[in-house]
């Protein structure tokens, strides 16, 4: 442990294999209860309303995909720079830099709220809602984006409790707000028939608890991140959206994926084709989060030692990171092919044609996972590196311009196999392109020698 480093912060720890996947748990826990947020949303409209809603919810995804992503984009480029500080015993400065970048995001919360609830049926429309699925879309749509506030400081809050080094607070809180999620599911769809309006009524309830918590949480002055007077230079607050366009660019790149596979599906596949893709995404995001939330749980702590300069280890770090990825990554790809029928079953009943196209899709779709998780980590690695525009070059190839260059070509090859197909073909090609930008930036970050002499 070097001067600068505090004997008292987690983050300074020398972490073996076992500390760190125990640091990184409540994280991908965290993550886990948020997968379920939408993931129970699915089921219980599936079931009890029908699978023309489950459409709908996918239809709207993309725009609140992008509140998400804005809540990601502050979430890890204000924890690179605010654990950057901490490792460099800056921590005044390091905690009034989180207290700007919470009130920004609550700003920008409330602007998008304003203007989703003005121009609904706008936003509806323009995402390729049928007319058949236009009532669903625009009554859920419309209840979800009120709480675009609480969506985005709970996002900034589950990370910024890992960075402050006290993960197992946010996984009470997300816990707490997940049973709270299903519990009023079951209330407002099944025993009061409120429909895609009480969906969206309980999932935004679960955000607010984890909001209002994190706000309680962190006026106290007992830890190394709490409220204060707010800072953020202008300097400071473009780093932090340019550490972390790169999450941002991914959630936006979803939406238009998500967007792209919409309109196939409904072109080839109709209503039904919009229901099987929902229920292969919300699936594989449920598996993803032992990925993305690992990825996430760590970034802190290469962040923290980045900024002490000890480049062999986060070099150690991350070789000890890539072997849980590629483990993880088998295992996950394996409990999708093998148990598709079980995954599809849970959201629609066997015989049915959205059965039948999810099962069918999700056996091939399954085999991106293979590739996912090493991307995942390679752009969390150079995020918490302070190396934005890498993450985001990686981030957006990814995301957007190969697997929406798969999308608009392989269908008309191969028809629904095409659409399937697009996300494996994708994912491996970014897997190369991580591996070659991690070799290409080794000397930079992870030599001892080189780092040493630039220090």
């Amino acid at each position: 442990m070097t001067a600068t480093q505090e004997p008292d912060n987690a983050l300074a720890t020398r972490f073996t294999i076992g500390s760190l996947l125990r640091f990184a748990f409540p994280t991908m826990i965290m993550m886990l209860f948020m997968s379920m947020y939408t993931a129970v949303d699915a089921m219980f409209v599936a079931r009890y309303v029908g699978t023309d809603a489950l459409s709908a919810i996918n239809i709207v995804a993309p725009v609140l995909g992008v509140a998400w992503g804005i809540g990601t984009m502050f979430a890890s480029g204000g924890s690179a720079i605010i654990a950057r500080k901490m490792g460099e015993n800056r921590n005044r400065e390091a905690r009034e830099n989180f207290t700007a970048i919470v009130i920004a995001v609550s700003g920008i919360g409330v602007v998008l709220a304003v203007l989703g609830g003005l121009f609904v049926d706008d936003v509806v429309r323009a995402l390729g809602a049928s007319p058949r699925l236009l009532p669903y879309g625009r009554t859920y749509f419309f209840t979800l984006i009120l709480f675009a506030p609480v969506i985005l400081i709970q996002v900034l809050f589950l990370t910024l409790f890992v960075t402050a080094g006290k993960p197992h607070l946010g996984l009470a809180v997300i816990f707490i707000a997940g049973v709270a999620n299903v519990v009023l599911d079951y209330l407002f769809i099944v025993i009061f028939g409120m429909g895609l309006g009480g969906a969206a009524v309980a999932t935004g309830i679960g955000y607010s608890i984890s909001a209002i918590t994190g706000l309680v949480l962190f006026s106290r002055r007992d830890g190394p991140l709490h409220f204060t007077r707010p800072r953020l230079r202008l300097r400071e607050f473009a780093q932090t959206c340019y550490n972390g366009a790169s999450e941002m660019i991914v959630e936006v790149s979803i939406g238009v994926t998500t967007f792209l596979y919409n309109i196939t599906l409904l072109r080839l596949a109709g209503e039904d084709g919009v229901a099987a893709i929902s229920i292969i995404i919300y699936t594989q995001f449920f598996l993803i989060t032992l990925l993305l939330g690992f990825s996430t749980g760590v970034a802190p702590i290469l962040s923290y030692q980045f900024g002490a300069r000890n480049p062999g280890e986060v070099r150690r770090l991350l070789k000890m990171c890539l072997a849980y990825i590629v483990t993880i990554s088998i295992g996950a790809t394996v409990v999708c092919v093998v148990g598709a029928p079980l995954f599809a079953a849970i959201f629609t009943p066997p015989g049915t044609d959205v059965y039948r196209l999810a099962v069918d899709g999700f056996r091939i779709y399954a085999y991106s996972l293979l590739f996912t998780g090493v991307c995942i980590l390679t752009s969390a690695t150079f995020t918490a590196l302070s190396n934005g525009t890498v993450s985001a070059i990686l981030s957006f190839m990814r995301t957007f311009v190969l697997l929406g260059a798969f999308l608009l070509v392989l269908p008309r090859i191969w028809g629904l196999t095409g659409v399937w197909l697009a996300p494996v073909l994708a994912e491996f090609l970014a897997l190369v392109m991580s591996v070659a930008l991690l070799y290409a930036y080794r000397k930079r970050y992870f030599d001892v020698a080189t780092v040493g002499n630039t220090a």
